[in-house]
């Protein structure tokens, strides 16, 4: 009796395990199929992470409670067996109490210790990935001029923070988001031959139509579109200023070479910082109080 017991729950684990294996396996497929549908939209590519994490984080959580769920019930089984026919219903009542009491404790040290062990790991990481790497690099090459990285949220909205945080910070120009997107389109808009040729649709090869240009604009005022080399043309003649894209590998990307004797944004631009893709911070002068990390 007891060995077929044992029996038909390592076949229930079994089976449990195997669904497992092919619910992740088709989780995979439908994150290839979600990143394969937004790859040519920076919008979409941000909210499909965003849905990517999610999904991810749900099928673990249920994956967990349900290897949980199975193993309460197999503990509950075997506390079943153990008892004694002349044991009262309190006796039994409580040992499996004490039972599950002891395996809530016995799970928590696991959970504990597999923590502890990912935090020793993500040390490890952060000391020699590629986003630790590109930091210091980046905080080297900005300490040569005095500065200091200003770390601005990564919402889509980076590049026209960290503008408008120097700008306000530095110049004292009250310049906010929303007023340097919509100067930024309208530009972009008014000089549509010095902008189109550099727009081309991911999928075909082609250049922009007039229409696809114009939405183009329109999501640049209107949404939190992610902006690139193009933009970051247009701040310059706008603000009549020279921009430096200081990155950790290569030389400096300076646009505006016409503003020379106007003043200077100084930008860091992170391809490593975040899992969702590209990232603009902003500076700031170094005080005497600062001590820079060249580690």
């Amino acid at each position: 009796m007891d060995d077929e017991n044992v029996s038909d729950g390592s076949i229930e684990e079994e089976t449990i395990l195997e669904r497992h294996r092919r619910e992740k396996k088709e989780l995979l497929a439908e994150i290839t199929k979600i990143r394969h549908s937004s790859k040519s939209d920076k919008k979409k590519k941000k909210e499909s992470q965003e849905q990517i994490a999610r999904l991810e984080n749900e099928l673990k959580e249920r994956h967990e409670r349900e290897i949980e769920e199975d193993k309460t019930n197999q503990s509950e089984l075997g506390d079943d067996q153990a008892i004694e026919p002349q044991e009262s219903a309190e006796v039994t009542k409580l040992k499996k109490k004490m039972a599950k009491a002891q395996k809530r404790r016995d799970n928590k040290a696991a959970k504990n210790r597999e923590r502890d062990a990912a935090l020793k790991q993500q040390e490890i990481d952060n000391l020699t990935g590629k986003r630790h790497l590109e930091i210091q690099k980046i905080k080297q090459l900005l300490a040569k001029k005095k500065l200091k990285i200003f770390e601005i949220p990564s919402d889509g909205n980076c590049l026209y923070n960290a503008v408008s945080h120097q700008m306000q910070n530095e110049h004292n120009a009250k310049l906010t988001n929303n007023s340097l997107r919509r100067q930024t389109a309208d530009y972009m808009k008014s000089n549509e031959d010095n902008f189109i040729p550099f727009l081309t649709r991911q999928d075909t090869g082609d250049c922009y139509t007039h229409e696809e240009y114009e939405k183009y604009c329109e999501d640049i005022a209107n949404t939190s579109a992610w902006a690139g080399h193009l933009e970051i043309q247009a701040i310059s003649s706008i603000l009549n200023c020279r921009i430096e894209i200081v990155q950790s590998e290569g030389s400096p990307i300076i646009l505006g070479e016409e503003y020379t004797d106007n003043f200077t944004l100084v930008l860091p631009y992170h391809r490593h910082i975040y899992g969702l893709g590209e990232h603009y911070n902003s500076v700031e002068p170094i005080s005497g109080s600062d001590e820079v990390d060249q580690s």
